[in-house]
């Protein structure tokens, strides 16, 4: 007998809120099936806000209240069964995110987790890797997000370590990330990848998506580094406008793209890394897929 449950995810980050819906497909001793049906992102920079003033803005809390309205309306006409919203590196440094939580509950009826950088980790070393790559190989995992990045080492489909950094998109764009915190990354990469002879990357997030999308590659097939850099010194020849207009970038992925890359790219040289995959997986599909674990407990 087959049986469909709709889940939604709402990943409220640092450069973009999202709303994931996923068809959840059950067939009685099958392993399950899940199907994304729509992903809708609405650029609100919360980022450009807390990271400098360490609030959420007023003009920005109105547009998170409109954003989870027009979400909630998006998830009753889907039918959704379940749904988790999170709010990751903005809303947990932001001094009144703890109220804006508040106030989004009751002007939405979205309850929304503020989660830490750890569990942020966890949530999508969730996502099923092993369905879309090699689980005898090793992977350093880099999810690249406005405020911070997040790194998982999976080693034969196991994971070995895992770690957030504030090493964000729009932290760099804002000039705020010290030359401390690329050692920080810096060394925690090289230690923990220093006893593994061929590593390969995996890069989940929007601008990895984005150049993914552009470089024509074929689902499954590896980004190079040679691509990688070389796509970045493109990147840094164009001016914003240029790269909106000559890349047809959106405007929110013109700016964050750059410093994107040059993560991606310190990570493939301090891992030793000279390819990335992308599957077009992150926190999202994390999200729906704890959904879908904690149907069964309890």
């Amino acid at each position: 007998m087959l049986t469909i449950e709709k889940y939604a995810a709402i990943d409220i980050g640092s450069n973009a809120i999202r709303l994931l819906i996923n068809s959840v497909h059950e067939h009685q001793d099958k392993p399950p099936r899940f199907k994304k049906t729509s992903l809708v992102r609405v650029p609100i920079r919360l980022g450009a806000d807390v990271f400098v003033t360490k609030k959420v803005s007023d003009e920005n809390i109105a547009r998170l209240i409109d954003t989870m309205q027009a979400y909630q309306l998006l998830m009753k006409t889907h039918k959704i069964t379940r749904y988790k919203a999170c709010a990751t590196s903005a809303m947990r440094e932001a001094t009144n995110g703890a109220e804006v939580v508040q106030l989004i509950k009751e002007k939405t009826g979205i309850e929304i987790d503020i989660i830490d950088g750890k569990n942020e980790a966890a949530i999508i070393a969730l996502t099923d890797l092993h369905e879309l790559i090699n689980s005898d190989t090793t992977y350093l995992y880099v999810d690249v997000g406005g405020g911070s990045t997040e790194f998982t080492l999976y080693d034969h489909g196991k994971t070995i370590a895992s770690k957030s950094f504030k090493l964000g998109t729009v932290r760099l764009l804002n000039e705020l990330v010290g030359d401390e915190t690329w050692k920080e990354v810096e060394t925690w990469i090289k230690s923990q990848t220093a006893t593994y002879d061929d590593i390969s990357l995996i890069g989940s997030g929007g601008n990895i998506n984005n150049i993914f999308k552009t470089s024509g590659k074929k689902i499954g097939k590896p980004l190079t580094y040679l691509y990688l850099s070389s796509y970045f010194k493109l990147l840094n020849s164009y001016t914003y406008e240029e790269r909106i207009w000559e890349l047809n970038l959106n405007q929110d992925r013109a700016d964050v793209i750059i410093p994107a890359t040059k993560i991606y790219l310190s990570a493939m040289k301090w891992s030793g890394a000279s390819k990335i995959f992308v599957p077009k997986i992150g926190l999202a599909d994390g999200i729906i897929k704890s959904l879908y674990n904690n149907k069964f407990k309890g």
